[in-house]
């Protein structure tokens, strides 16, 4: 499952369940309660679209150490919370039909292991 927080003005949630992705997004602020109530501790990944929300990595990190997290977005990630991210993409370089692509293949490579 992935999470996806924040405005998807780029289209990713959309581009990832076009491809079969099970993708819920979480509703209002990014934090520990809608996170929670969204399904974080059964996540593979979480996907942020606004850096305003980026407090929410370290709580993803503790709710769920194994949880992926990809930020989306145009602005830039704030140092906090760079050791936590694994990947951070701008939309201007990598459409998001490309980065779904690239997500949801790593989730069925992870799940055949």
């Amino acid at each position: 499952m992935i999470l996806v927080a924040g405005p998807d003005v780029d289209g990713l949630g959309d581009a990832l369940e076009a491809l079969g992705a099970e993708v819920v997004r979480v509703e209002g602020i990014a934090n520990r309660e809608s996170l929670s109530a969204a399904g974080l501790e059964d996540a593979d990944t979480l996907v942020l679209t606004d850096m305003d929300d980026a407090s929410a990595i370290p709580v993803a990190k503790e709710a769920n150490p194994d949880i992926k997290v990809v930020t989306y977005a145009t602005d830039s990630l704030p140092e906090f919370a760079r050791g936590q991210t694994d990947l951070a993409i701008d939309p201007a370089l990598l459409s998001a039909e490309v980065v779904a692509d690239e997500l949801v293949e790593g989730l069925v490579g992870e799940q055949a292991e």
